[in-house]
């Protein structure tokens, strides 16, 4: 057998040897990375379903909070009728106090008017009584006493207006008696008026209170429904960094990821002018007025600014987060991510499972989520816990 036979034979035995040795391995390989996509594929799944309960739950929550403020509201419309309805009670107050002094008054004329009318009546009738005992006898000594006849004339004229005067001076009293019974009865009806009117507004005043009370109880009951959500929407958020954990831990069984980040400093994530509007650490949340951590720095910049990698990686998220609004979160090994926040509706330009080098653009500048502004909250996390990105960059 010659030499080139024999190298022949030689290239032929390796050849079935390779393939007898790579073929079960490759097959075996190709079971753990279905294995792997599966449970990548359920990962993700459980993904879909925090986020969407997270962002259900942030819905909720903005429902709940916006019907605290209208019946906040209506309480203190309820409070400034309760306020108007007291001042009217202390108005119709003091209109009984008034009328009832104007009935004590009218009692007190009414009897005055009463006693001045017994007066009279016994005076006309002590001269009525004379006249019937005695007849005309002391009248007619008057008259005969006259000293000539024109006296006596003016003497029968006298006698005439007295009783003439007398009988009108009664006739006045009466009628004077039978106007204060009146306005004494107009006065009484009119307290009781006035009374009634006091009562019903009292009723409404205890009804404005008891309206006010369950009000109150609502505005509590939304508000410890807000704090329940805020509670989900805060589990949620972190059974999604957990579950970009493990799809982090299935991609580096998958791809054998390499570790991007060796140290130093990360690549900065803007380019353009920005400026710092919070940094990392405790602060009162501009939107709950909870004190709570800061998990990132807030780089200030217009929307539509280029946010660019890091640091190169592996896209674990590159979708809307709860809080984080539209967000990308990157893999640099090593237990090293980044995330990206607030990005700009159709901002984001990778996706999940894309490979990115450091400096790539990413996504541009936006204020989705919880955002009072246009800004990249730029968050830095070492094996899932939060830590300050400043060291972190140039």
């Amino acid at each position: 057998m010659n030499a080139s036979v024999r190298k022949g034979l030689i290239f032929l035995v390796v050849i079935v040897l390779a393939g007898l040795i790579f073929q079960p391995y490759q097959g075996e390989a190709a079971s753990q990375v279905d294995k792997i996509n599966k449970e990548l594929a359920e990962v993700r799944k459980e993904m879909s379903a925090a986020t969407h309960n997270r962002n259900q739950a942030a819905k909720d929550k903005e429902y709940v909070l916006s019907m605290k403020a209208k019946t906040a509201k209506s309480v203190n419309e309820v409070l400034q009728q309760i306020n108007d309805v007291s001042t009217q009670l202390s108005n119709v107050q003091t209109q009984i106090d008034t009328t009832e002094s104007n009935l004590q008054q009218a009692g007190t004329d009414l009897e005055a008017a009463e006693k001045r009318l017994n007066t009279r009546d016994k005076l006309l009738k002590s001269r009525i009584r004379l006249m019937y005992t005695n007849g005309m006898v002391s009248y007619l000594d008057v008259l005969l006493s006259a000293t000539s006849f024109g006296d006596f004339i003016d003497r029968m004229d006298s006698l005439r207006s007295i009783l003439s005067q007398d009988q009108d001076i009664l006739e006045n009293h009466k009628k004077d008696k039978a106007t204060i019974e009146a306005k004494k009865k107009e006065i009484e009806k009119s307290l009781g008026e006035v009374k009634q009117m006091y009562g019903k507004l009292a009723d409404y005043h205890d009804l404005l209170k008891e309206k006010e009370n369950e009000k109150e109880v609502m505005v509590q009951k939304y508000s410890e429904q807000a704090e329940e959500l805020e509670e989900i929407s805060d589990d949620q958020e972190e059974m999604l960094i957990k579950l970009a954990k493990k799809v982090s831990e299935l991609e580096s069984q998958k791809r054998k990821i390499k570790v991007y980040y060796t140290g130093g400093k990360l690549g900065m994530p803007l380019q353009a002018s920005w400026h710092l509007s919070s940094p990392f650490g405790y602060r009162i949340h501009p939107i709950s007025g909870k004190r709570k951590l800061h998990t990132g720095m807030d780089m200030a910049a217009p929307k539509g600014t280029s946010i660019y990698a890091a640091e190169s990686g592996i896209v674990l998220v590159a979708q809307w987060m709860g809080e984080y609004g539209n967000c990308v979160i990157i893999d640099h090994g090593g237990g090293l991510w980044t995330i990206y926040g607030h990005i700009r509706n159709g901002g984001i330009m990778v996706e999940k499972g894309q490979s990115v080098k450091r400096g790539q653009k990413i996504a541009e500048v936006g204020s989705t989520g919880n955002s009072t502004g246009n800004h990249l909250h730029f968050e830095v996390r070492k094996n899932e816990e939060a830590v300050n990105p400043a060291p972190f960059l140039k």
